[in-house]
């Protein structure tokens, strides 16, 4: 099998890599009967001789191998008719400006793989920057909430290495008694922990961060029962009767937006789920919160402040409730709002150690034992120019009979 890992082309650049220099070295030392190849680039974070300096051949034709590996989308023209591809293609919600790329993706009989659709027999992700997305979004928070007060000044984190760069950088910052409100506790919100933890930021359980007043800034980490209800008034025994029937429920994230200053926003949210913060709660004269690191970033979604993503360039924008919109951030009366949708890219290095580790040990090994566990059978989004059974669904949204939904 002769893999290439590919040159991203989408702009504006992206400098992440699926694997490394080092996995690389594991992946041929691991599967010496894999041929592996790497696309020269002048973008990605590790240069073309850290690849050369461990013995990986890099060119700039690729063409022959089976299998390429990259992180976003493909331009069409660079597609390769009758290979595989593993990348982001940001098609199985029917984005429709990605309707072209998986119409050619089929006119041009490619096996693709899109990396959301890895999953385990559970339908659970096993492969994602999701952690490194937590990671820098509650830096971002921080970041804002900084600069919000004229408090600190902390620099980008497209500045700095890693994340133990990040972490020197917030400590050294002296915080007021603030709450934190962290929601979710997938990869995202367990990213978002880990920066709150290493800067020894006190974690509470829900009720004592909605009752207690202290003397230091203080967190609580909340999941899908803490900030919705039932409509009927009774009391789910567990996660699952929300999973199960979303449309019963309304949120009850109003009693955390009233003691919470920053908001880090690390949830998933399902289809059918109610929108978390309202804009009604927003706009309540007792609400607190004055800064939303949105990590999750569903634009005109749970979150009513996050009208718009935001850019690695422009991270930060103001939210006027009373006006339902937009203003500068420096407005006196807005929410501070982080709304990046490409978080891990500040990153680079460390998502792509991290994202490389977790393709070793969850993907790789299915090209080597026959795919024994049905990770390739499951996240195979088309073959010989048809969607397969598992994604049938996207069919009306290759033919163009969609509308805009």
């Amino acid at each position: 099998m002769k893999i290439g890992i590919i040159k991203e082309r989408k702009n504006p650049p992206d400098r992440r890599v699926v694997f490394a220099p080092q996995e690389l070295v594991r992946l041929q030392k691991e599967h010496p009967e894999a041929i592996v190849k790497v696309e020269s680039s002048d973008i990605r974070v590790f240069s073309d001789e850290a690849y050369k300096n461990v013995g990986i051949e890099v060119t700039d034709d690729v063409s022959d191998c089976d299998v390429f590996f990259g992180v976003k989308e493909i331009p069409v023209d660079y597609l390769i008719p009758n290979k595989k591809y593993f990348f982001f293609s940001h098609t199985i919600k029917k984005q429709v400006h990605n309707r072209k790329l998986l119409k050619a993706v089929l006119d041009k009989k490619i096996e693709l793989y899109d990396h959301e659709t890895i999953v385990d027999a559970s339908n659970r992700r096993l492969i994602g920057f999701g952690r490194y997305a937590g990671i820098v979004g509650a830096y971002n928070g921080f970041r804002a909430f900084g600069i919000k007060y004229e408090l600190f000044n902390l620099p980008k984190v497209e500045t700095l290495q890693s994340k133990e760069d990040l972490i020197v950088r917030l400590k050294r910052q002296v915080l007021p008694n603030i709450k934190i409100v962290l929601s979710g506790h997938g990869k995202v919100g367990m990213g978002a922990k880990e920066i709150l933890d290493a800067i020894k930021v006190k974690q509470v359980s829900p009720e004592d961060f909605l009752n207690k007043i202290y003397s230091q800034a203080v967190y609580t980490q909340i999941d899908v029962l803490d900030y919705n209800k039932r409509i009927d008034g009774k009391v789910a025994d567990n996660n699952d009767d929300f999973y199960k029937n979303p449309q019963d429920y309304t949120s009850n994230f109003g009693r955390f937006s009233k003691v919470a200053d920053i908001f880090l926003a690390g949830h998933f949210h399902g289809n059918g789920a109610p929108d978390i913060l309202t804009l009604e709660m927003l706009r309540a004269s007792d609400c607190k919160i004055k800064v939303v690191a949105d990590i999750s970033c569903d634009v005109d979604g749970p979150i009513a402040c996050t009208v718009r993503s935001s850019t690695i360039a422009e991270p930060f924008y103001g939210y006027l409730p009373i006006e339902n919109r937009e203003v500068p951030y420096t407005h006196p009366g807005s929410i501070m709002v982080m709304a990046v949708d490409n978080l891990p890219c500040e990153l680079p290095k460390d998502a792509s150690e991290g994202f490389g580790e977790m393709f070793m040990e969850h993907v790789i090994p299915a090209f080597f034992n026959n795919d024994k566990d049905g990770i390739l059978q499951r996240a195979k989004i088309t073959e010989n120019g048809k969607l397969t059974d598992r994604f049938a669904y996207l069919q009306d949204y290759v033919d163009g009979d969609m509308g805009n939904n």
